[in-house]
């Protein structure tokens, strides 16, 4: 499969919605009540929630696409996690999504170099993500870029709460290793 990565515009919104609803669904949507995930995908993966994002200077989307079709997709800015740690200037990775179909295909890696390469283009910085406390490939995935678990906090879908892990990588990563 070959894919594509691009920045995402504006005119992208409504895709991203479509890809985002659809991803997480696949990936999480068997944890919730039908009502729970409808409220979340409404809340979090409307076209103008990604629109919003999209005219933020401060954020980056990208999309990675097959033949025009959209297949993943990353998202990037500031930090915006609930950890006291947390510090002014601090980026972090806010989504990373594949279609099942295209999973394991080295598409995720290259989705998160390109938002790597994004949050650290201006020079060492810390960086931050969150995970389902009970997504271990995932994990292993972001420990391999050098974040450690850093805390949890609820992730709140509809009515329910997940447990979600937050990861931490040093603004000093990578230095003095060979990267």
């Amino acid at each position: 499969m070959e894919a594509t990565i691009r920045r995402a515009t504006l005119a992208d919104a409504d895709t991203l919605a479509e890809l985002g609803a659809t991803t997480f669904t696949e990936t999480f949507g068997h944890l919730y009540r039908p009502e729970d995930l409808r409220t979340f995908l409404d809340q979090s993966h409307a076209p103008a929630v990604h629109a919003k994002v999209l005219a933020d200077p401060m954020c980056a989307l990208w999309l990675a696409e097959v033949d025009g079709r959209a297949i993943g997709y990353a998202q990037a800015g500031p930090c915006g996690l609930p950890h006291p740690d947390v510090r002014a200037g601090d980026g972090e990775l806010k989504r990373l999504y594949v279609r099942a179909e295209a999973c394991n295909q080295g598409l995720g890696r290259a989705l998160m170099d390109t938002a790597m390469a994004w949050l650290l283009a201006e020079g060492p910085r810390t960086l931050w993500l969150s995970v389902w406390s009970e997504n271990f490939g995932a994990q292993r995935f972001y420990a391999r870029y050098g974040f450690a678990f850093a805390g949890e906090y609820a992730f709140i879908v509809g009515e329910q709460q997940d447990r979600e892990f937050m990861y931490r990588r040093p603004g000093d990563a990578g230095r003095g290793n060979g990267d």
